[in-house]
């Protein structure tokens, strides 16, 4: 993606070193929980509570050269999808409300509750903002097998993608669902949620490309990290098998496709996952 040199986002809020929080029970079993749950953009509320502490300690933060160049990087991400959105509400005749992007660095504190790096980068509707530990970049390359900078960035356009359903009213919806469902049932609907959110990261590229910031490769760099966090592909790693009642997010082969509609269509009326049928 050509983004060295162009203009980032001014809601861009650095939290790198200050804390938020101890996961209590960690370790890999509760990292495997946490990454199998909220990884891209799922409600982080209903188990970070319970899995949080609280620590008073804070430290000076430095980062790397590469960190920060990865939050410039994200930053121009950030300020991209805001051109692109603000440009396809006013069309429909809304306003578009620029959501925050928080980077912090292993823990940190939203209107969601507490959470850790381990839970991946998450949306909170809640304060509406994206949360981020640069860290996962690393992840995506080392343990997800997904190079490249639009891996990234295709990250940044999914949480932007749940702020999205937040303005539009889909999360105020689902939150009502929350009551009325069993469990197998709603995480059949934060399926669709999810991927409608996948959806529109299809749609911010659709439009970067229009930009002319694309570069060979990217929508396959985004389409392998699509892949890579499928439900059905995580827990095989996790535990060997996958348990479908019990997905969230989308299988690899949805997620990868829903993000493939969205990048050809380029509208937000395509994007109706809760109303398409089959998946």
């Amino acid at each position: 993606m050509k983004w060295s040199g162009r203009r980032g986002s001014a809601n861009v809020e650095d939290r790198r070193g200050m804390g938020g929080g101890t996961l209590v029970g960690g370790g890999v079993g509760g990292i495997l929980i946490l990454l199998l749950v909220t990884l891209l953009g799922g409600n982080p509320a209903d188990i970070l509570g319970n899995m949080t502490g609280s620590s008073s300690q804070q430290s000076a933060y430095q980062g790397t050269a590469q960190e920060e160049e990865l939050a410039q990087f994200v930053s121009v991400v950030l300020a991209d999808t805001e051109e692109v959105w603000e440009e396809l509400f006013r069309e429909k005749g809304i306003q578009y409300k620029d959501p925050v992007l928080v980077l912090y660095s292993g823990s940190v504190s939203s209107a969601c509750g507490r959470a850790t790096s381990a839970v991946g980068p998450f949306y909170c509707p809640g304060d509406q903002k994206l949360y981020i530990d640069l860290s996962f970049y690393e992840e995506l390359q080392r343990t997800f097998k997904a190079p490249g900078d639009f891996a990234m960035a295709y990250v940044v356009a999914h949480e932007v993608g749940h702020h999205v359903q937040t303005l539009l009213g889909t999360s105020a919806q689902m939150d009502a669902l929350r009551q009325k469902l069993n469990e197998t049932e709603y995480n059949r609907m934060q399926v669709r949620m999810e991927l409608q959110a996948d959806y529109f990261a299809g749609v911010w590229a659709h439009h970067a490309e229009d930009m002319e910031v694309l570069e060979a490769g990217d929508i396959d760099e985004a389409l392998t990290a699509a892949n890579a966090i499928g439900d059905d592909t995580l827990q095989k790693q996790a535990q060997g098998y996958a348990v479908p009642d019990s997905f969230t997010h989308g299988t690899s082969e949805q997620r990868k496709r829903w993000f493939q509609k969205g990048y050809e269509s380029g509208t937000i009326e395509g994007g109706d996952t809760f109303n398409a049928g089959e998946l």
